[in-house]
């Protein structure tokens, strides 16, 4: 049967992210966001529902994190469903965590909380574009695809439309 482990989520950073290097020299950074869900009640309240979710992020990344993002920060996640078990040392039983591991982040907003921001995603800890100071973008990031061939233009040679028919 097959599967499918895709997690996206938007929040803000609840603790400064913690950076660590694996005995590899790997880098490793751990910090947590809020995701913030607002609805009304069946008795017509306005509520909101703030989830707390743990990230991992491994490589280039985990030390782009840890150099640009602060306690408050937003940031958009893309990443995997990771889920961990042990024995505490204490005597209380087994223990268990489902944290995200991260395979690609965005910048959002500016510097200075303004709009825009880079992007940074890669599997094996590269980035597409470096950095906060890269242009902006929208939408989830993604890897690059081979294009497709051009296609043959919708119209024939003549032109149904003028170029003040186009809104933009």
């Amino acid at each position: 049967m097959a599967s499918f482990n895709k997690v996206i989520l938007l929040g803000n950073l609840t603790r400064d992210p913690q950076l660590k290097y694996l005995p590899s020299q790997t880098a490793v950074a751990e910090f947590g966001i809020a995701c913030n869900r607002k609805f009304k009640s069946a008795a017509g309240e306005d509520r909101e529902e703030v989830t707390f979710v743990d990230i991992t992020a491994f490589g280039k990344q985990a030390e782009l994190i840890n150099q640009y993002f602060t306690k408050g920060k937003p940031i958009f996640i893309e990443g995997r469903l990771k889920f961990d078990s042990w024995e505490d040392k204490q005597g209380g039983g087994k223990r268990s965590k489902l944290t995200v591991v991260l395979e690609g982040f965005q910048f959002i907003g500016g510097r200075d909380g303004g709009g825009g921001g880079g992007r940074s995603q890669g599997h094996e800890g590269g980035t597409d574009e470096g950095g906060p100071s890269a242009p902006p973008q929208r939408g989830p990031s993604r890897q690059s695809s081979p294009q497709a061939p051009q296609a043959q233009p919708p119209f024939g040679d003549e032109q149904q439309f003028k170029d003040d028919d186009i809104p933009f």
